[in-house]
């Protein structure tokens, strides 16, 4: 079987469990900038570039992964939010986002398989590839609506530079998460469908979509349903929402997607809504029950946490949807679909 197909057989039997964040776990293990840089050789400060620490401190990235494994996630992601050479441009480290996405991969597939080998429960690795810090959709200058600071060949290049070197490491789906431009996701979504042309296989996608506003639109303007007609061309293996707010507020936002997506429904809220502080309150039960009602309502058929979540969360999730029924991918009738920031239905 493909990872394609191991992936859809483990999710018709459960619901999957994926990991949480890696920024609030290398947060808290509170690393001195020295820790970040090492012999990199690196001029700029780099405390708080989470990516490098896959090539400095591969031990604290194995540790959160294996913690993430006994809170029973089986769909891991890697630490590469920002390991591309838009956002690693920030720190002066482009000449090293290959060697980053290797090194995050490769020790994840590690973590993986070890636990694999010793319980025989099927895992899967998802290289996570972030938004960038650029937008397609939109100009930075007010006063130049038409300007943009990259274009989509640039961004496509990037995100397939960072796609080979996370399939090199060994990674089984490319993941591209927290979509708060549309466009930007397509150009990934080039990049990637060309490098497995190239290489002459299947790279499956998974797509996570993260909203701006309660009214349930990215960014980039589109609601939830249009985002799916603007993607559903990439036949991803997963597609959902991820960050945006906490499970309670984006409720509607996943009913309306488990609806209308025909393949697996992947949902990871925020732990809440962060405090005045930026921390994030909401206790790892209250999570766990409040995604809950999307596995009792047959919604989901991949859980997770993002911003403020822990190992303790991803472990109370675990507990909270044991033995209830993943959701049924649902197969809407023939039609053509179309998406300006609005969806529409053209004909039967």
């Amino acid at each position: 079987m493909t990872k394609r197909e191991e992936l859809l057989a483990e999710a018709a039997r459960r619901i999957l469990i994926k990991d949480g964040p890696y920024g609030t776990a290398i947060q808290a293990a509170k690393l001195s900038e020295e820790d970040y840089r090492r012999s990199t050789g690196l001029e700029r400060d780099q405390k708080g570039n989470n990516d490098l620490v896959n090539l400095t401190r591969p031990d604290v990235i194995r540790s959160i992964c294996d913690q993430y494994i006994d809170a029973g996630a089986s769909l891991l992601a890697t630490n590469t939010f920002n390991a591309n050479r838009i956002s690693q441009g920030d720190y002066a480290a482009e000449a090293l986002v290959a060697e980053m996405n290797i090194a995050a991969a490769r020790v994840i597939r590690e973590a993986v398989d070890a636990a694999t080998a010793r319980d025989g429960v099927k895992r899967f690795v998802a290289g996570a590839m972030g938004p960038t810090n650029k937008t397609l959709s939109l100009s930075p200058r007010v006063e130049d609506p038409g300007y943009r600071e990259v274009t989509f060949d640039e961004v496509k290049d990037v995100y397939r530079e960072q796609a080979a070197a996370l399939v090199e490491g060994g990674v089984d789906f490319i993941l591209v998460e927290t979509v708060f431009d549309t466009l930007n996701c397509k150009a990934a979504i080039s990049g990637v469908r060309e490098l497995a042309q190239d290489l002459g296989r299947d790279i499956p996608l998974m797509l996570s979509l993260t909203l701006t506003d309660l009214s349930g639109r990215n960014l980039s303007g589109h609601t939830v349903e249009a985002f799916w007609h603007a993607v559903r061309h990439a036949k991803p293996i997963a597609v959902g929402l991820n960050c945006s707010f906490g499970a309670e507020q984006l409720r509607p936002h996943v009913q309306v997607l488990s609806a209308i997506a025909d393949t697996l429904l992947m949902a990871y809220p925020n732990a809440g809504l962060p405090n005045e502080l930026g921390a994030y309150d909401e206790a790892p039960e209250t999570t766990a029950s409040l995604v809950k009602r999307w596995a009792d309502n047959g919604q989901v058929n991949i859980l997770g946490g993002c911003c403020g979540n822990t190992p303790e969360h991803i472990a109370a999730m675990t507990r909270a949807v044991a033995g209830i029924a993943p959701r049924q991918v649902p197969h809407p009738a023939v039609a053509t679909r179309l998406a300006g920031l609005e969806p529409f239905t053209m004909a039967a």
